[in-house]
């Protein structure tokens, strides 16, 4: 595996956008001695929604999986805004909560948030091991078909 973060990125072709700023009465991140808490991520790609609706009735699980790789970047990215760039202070990221819109019977929740698991995983390699929920919802705002969260130890 690389040696730092940003040549994680760099090998898996992801230029990290701009952090999104908030929408409402919130801060985009808020930290506190080594934790930093990330506000809820939708699934934003050059300023467009990757995918919105419900998975199992208008969202396919695989488009479910890369709606939460992108909640995943726009996380990276408010890490990096959060530490400056400087993404190798991150000693560990130790919790994502996945909301996922879901149809009433759709219960493979747990599979769509491995679409940022699996990508905190290749970019913050041993730092990357973290606790998770993955939670249908019955509606995100502005119908996005994913939103998640994270809570990251920093030196």
């Amino acid at each position: 595996m690389s040696e730092t973060v940003s040549d994680r990125l760099k090998a898996l072709s992801i230029t990290l956008p701009a952090a999104s700023a908030p929408a409402a009465n919130y801060l985009p991140f808020a930290a506190t001695e080594n934790l930093l808490f990330i506000s809820g991520q939708l699934p934003t790609e050059n300023g467009r929604m990757v995918a919105t609706g419900h998975l199992g009735a208008d969202v396919s699980l695989e488009d479910g999986q890369k709606a939460a790789r992108a909640c995943a970047i726009n996380i990276i990215a408010q890490i990096n805004a959060a530490l400056d760039g400087d993404l190798d202070r991150v000693k560990r990221v130790l919790k994502l909560s996945g909301f996922v819109a879901s149809a009433p019977d759709f219960t493979d929740q747990h599979l769509v948030i491995n679409g940022a698991s699996d990508l905190i995983a290749a970019v913050f390699g041993d730092a990357s091991k973290h606790s998770r929920a993955a939670v249908g919802m019955a509606a995100l705002p502005l119908n996005a078909a994913v939103e998640i969260d994270a809570i990251v130890e920093i030196a």
